[in-house]
C-alpha cells in the first residue's frame, strides 16, 4: 500500500514542493481545500497532512488557525519552503510576448515590481499550479503563469524567468500533521511545542498568563490572536514555544498559564527545523 501525504492545491503547488522536500518517500495527494486535506487523513486516504500556516511576506494563512484545534490531528514536524516565483508559458513563447500572467491573488502582489516594470498585467486565478495546468492544456497567445518551477516541470511549461518575487527572503512555513501524536524527543535541534488557549475574563489575564513563560526562561517564538465562533469577545490564542512538555520549566509555565485560561490544547511537539536559523 502506497503511503500518501495530502496537501491543498494542484500538483506543482508550493505545498506539493513542501511534501517532496520533507517526505520524499511518500506520494503527494492533492486536495481542493484545507478541509479536504484534513478529512483525507481522518479517513485514512492519506497518512499525513501538509498545511501552510504562515508566510514571511503576507503573514498568516487564512482559516488554518481556526481549523487546527478541531482537526483531530497532531503536529509532528514543520517544514519551510523558500517561495521562488517563476514566470512560465507554453513552449516556444518568448518573454517579450507576455502581456498577461495568471496566479493566485496572494502571489501577484509579491511580483509587483517586475510586472509593473515590464508592463505585464496580472489576473487572479483560484490556484497558481492549476492555472499552469490549464494554460498547458489550452495555450493562449500572450498569456503566462506565475508559479513554482515544479509547476512548470509538472505541466510541461517553459520557465521564461526565475525569481521575480520582490522579497528575496519570501518563505512559507508548513506544519506536518498526523492522526497520532509524537511526543518523543527527536532531531538534532531543540523541540517546539504548539498550543492554543483562551484567557479567562479577568483584568490583565493575558499579561499574567504570559508571565509564567518569562519567569521560567522560555522563549515564545510565536503568539497570535484570532476570533472564534463569530464573536468579538471570543478570542483564542495560538502559541509556539521552544521546549518540550516534559521540561520542568515548561511544566511550571503551563501550570501557571492554566490559572488564567479557560481552555488549553496542545497541538503538537516537534523538532525545530534548521530553516529557523
Amino acid at each position: 500500500m502506497t503511503v500518501k501525504i495530502a496537501f491543498q492545491g494542484e500538483l506543482g503547488a508550493y505545498s506539493h514542493e513542501a511534501c517532496v522536500r520533507a517526505r520524499p518517500d511518500m506520494d503527494p495527494l492533492p486536495c481542493k481545500s484545507f478541509e479536504e486535506v484534513i478529512e483525507a487523513v481522518r479517513s485514512g486516504a492519506a497518512s499525513l497532512a501538509m498545511l501552510p500556516v504562515e508566510n514571511t511576506t503576507y503573514g498568516r494563512v487564512a482559516d488554518i488557525h481556526r481549523l487546527l484545534p478541531g482537526s483531530g490531528l497532531h503536529i509532528i514536524d514543520e517544514a519551510f519552503v523558500r517561495v521562488r516565483i517563476c514566470l512560465m508559458a507554453p513552449k516556444g513563447t518568448a518573454l517579450d510576448d507576455i502581456k498577461i500572467v495568471r496566479a493566485h491573488p496572494v502571489l501577484l502582489p509579491q511580483c509587483h515590481t517586475y510586472l509593473a516594470t515590464n508592463n505585464i498585467r496580472g489576473e487572479s486565478a483560484v490556484d497558481s499550479a492549476g492555472a499552469a495546468a490549464e494554460l498547458a492544456a489550452s495555450p493562449e497567445p500572450g498569456v503566462g503563469v506565475l508559479a513554482s518551477e515544479m509547476a512548470a516541470k509538472t505541466h510541461g511549461l517553459d520557465v521564461l524567468v526565475r525569481g521575480i518575487e520582490d522579497n528575496d527572503t519570501n518563505t512559507t512555513r508548513f506544519l506536518i500533521m498526523s492522526p497520532q501524536a509524537d511526543l518523543s524527543r527527536r532531531g538534532d535541534t531543540h523541540m517546539i511545542t504548539s498550543f492554543v488557549f483562551r484567557v479567562r475574563n479577568l483584568p490583565a489575564a493575558l499579561y499574567k498568563a504570559m508571565g509564567g513563560f518569562a519567569t521560567n526562561g522560555i522563549n515564545m517564538t510565536k503568539l497570535e490572536s484570532y476570533m472564534v465562533d463569530g464573536e468579538f469577545t471570543a478570542t483564542q490564542f495560538y502559541a509556539d514555544i521552544a521546549g518540550h512538555p516534559e521540561d520542568t520549566n515548561v511544566q511550571h509555565a503551563m501550570e501557571e498559564l492554566g490559572f488564567f485560561t479557560s481552555e488549553i490544547k496542545v497541538l503538537g511537539t516537534y523538532p525545530a527545523a534548521f530553516a529557523r536559523d
